[in-house]
């Protein structure tokens, strides 16, 4: 399918099987690697199979590979997500978070001022 099998390469493969931590792409007659399950998305992933199935045709970036044992690290979301998707996506959550409880990190500046006033009592009441 492809001949320039090098890191950093987008080459395109064929899903040939899928196990609950990762699914394995032909990528030439003689050569597959493997998409870990946390290269198919930045997301959370239940089931592989909500991503790619067997027989998909899909392009993935090569991330390593072992020159020793042959196997080659791959990932999808490298070239299906664009750049900056997690940090988006977190940022966005976190936002989400401190809209929706209305108190953001009020709450810890105020029990800061609390938790300074109970530390001043106490070296009150141990200097007496």
């Amino acid at each position: 399918m492809n001949d320039q099998i090098e890191v950093g390469n987008i080459v395109k493969g064929k899903v040939t099987g899928i196990q609950p931590y990762g699914a394995f792409v032909s990528l030439s007659e003689d050569r597959q690697g493997l998409v870990h399950i946390s290269e198919i998305t930045n997301g959370f992933v239940r089931d592989i199979q909500d991503y790619v199935n067997v027989g998909d045709e899909v392009s993935v970036k090569v991330l390593s590979i072992d020159e020793e044992s042959g196997k080659i690290s791959l990932s999808l979301k490298a070239v299906t997500e664009p750049d900056g998707y997690k940090k988006e996506q977190n940022k966005n959550h976190l936002e989400e978070l401190l809209n929706s409880s209305g108190r953001g990190f009020n709450s810890l500046k105020e029990k800061l001022v609390e938790w300074i006033e109970e530390s001043k009592n106490n070296q009150l009441m141990q200097k007496k």
